[in-house]
């Protein structure tokens, strides 16, 4: 059901975005980064035009190489790359006690992949919240497909401003997404406010750890570039988003990086110095063949112009997240659950 040949690719690319337009919207998009001079403060108070900017321009690479659930997981040794997303999940859905009937909130949900796995795993129903009109449209048609639409469905709104009423849910969750949120305790007094008392809240967070030495420019280098080719304000360390889910009133049951104990490290897919047949689009030689790819179609007219550097951003992206998983500065799975007092 995703995005599964060249010409899926090149049709998507840009998304919701003019394709006359996607070249200024890279630039535009660009000059919001660190690596290219940007500042957080822009960043941050723009938050909204650089996120669906991102997810305009990326939604159809992410598609392309890794399916319908964009996002990392702990993995076992003898699981493949699609097991152990399932898996991470599925052990979300576990963490939330997730039951028959129960009303599920996915907060930043993509395209939708993990909110039918959840809903389809634990038989509820789940609403995911996106502010990205092109992701929302594929969604849609992944629920349609998949037979799930009577379950599932999609809201278009700023995870900052919620148009729920208070106490809505029976459970809600985040899966490397509110990563992008200018303010965690904001986003998460958001998630309190709609959540119902004595019910959780379960989350992946894309975060630095202790290891990271600000003043390092190494260091420094690789959080830029995670920055930049994935979308985000700023990277917070797991000490400040703990604090964060605290300060909007939530109660932490526990929490962990999976990362510290995954028996295969979490950025093995784009380790250049590996191969996978089963996930060959996202090894180096894989991702070499997909910027080929781009290239020619760009140069054909079949994909617009801007989609080589889209792209190049993205390799920028895969190239800092291999360096910061393998210097533990940077994990994309520090979990926690936390809940709503009664």
């Amino acid at each position: 059901m995703s995005k599964s040949g060249t010409l899926d690719l090149a049709s998507g690319l840009g998304g919701k975005i003019d394709k006359e337009e996607v070249k200024s919207a890279v630039d535009e998009y660009e000059k919001y980064h660190g690596y290219y001079g940007g500042k957080e403060e822009a960043r941050k108070s723009n938050y909204t035009d650089m996120v669906n900017k991102y997810y305009d321009l990326a939604t159809s690479f992410y598609e392309y190489g890794w399916g319908e659930s964009f996002h990392f997981a702990h993995r076992w040794n003898g699981e493949s790359l699609r097991e152990s997303i399932k898996r991470h999940e599925h052990f979300l859905a576990l963490q939330l006690g997730l039951k028959p009937g129960m009303k599920v909130l996915d907060v930043g949900c993509g395209i939708g992949g993990p909110l039918r796995e959840i809903a389809r795993f634990s038989s509820t129903s789940v609403t995911g919240l996106n502010n990205n009109e092109y992701q929302i449209t594929r969604g849609k048609e992944l629920n349609r497909l998949a037979g799930v639409s009577g379950t599932c469905d999609f809201v278009k709104a700023d995870f900052m401003k919620m148009p729920f009423v208070d106490n809505t849910f029976d459970a809600v969750y985040a899966i490397e997404a509110t990563c992008h949120a200018p303010d965690p305790v904001g986003c998460y007094k958001e998630i309190y406010r709609v959540l119902k008392p004595g019910q959780c809240f379960a989350v992946y967070e894309w975060c630095i750890t202790d290891h990271y030495d600000p003043n390092n420019a190494t260091h420094k280098r690789i959080k830029d570039e995670i920055e930049l080719g994935n979308g985000l304000p700023d990277i917070r360390s797991t000490r400040q988003c703990l604090q964060a889910v605290k300060d909007a009133g939530f109660e932490v049951v526990w929490d962990k990086d999976l990362a510290e104990d995954s028996p295969l490290p979490w950025y093995l897919p784009l380790d250049p110095s590996r191969f996978s047949l089963s996930s060959f689009r996202l090894t180096s030689v894989g991702r070499m063949v997909t910027r080929t790819m781009v290239k020619a179609l760009e140069y054909v007219g079949l994909a617009p112009q801007g989609s080589q550097r889209v792209s190049n951003f993205l390799e920028k992206a895969a190239e800092g997240l291999v360096e910061g998983g393998k210097k533990e500065i940077f994990t994309p799975m520090y979990f926690f659950l936390a809940r709503k007092p009664e």
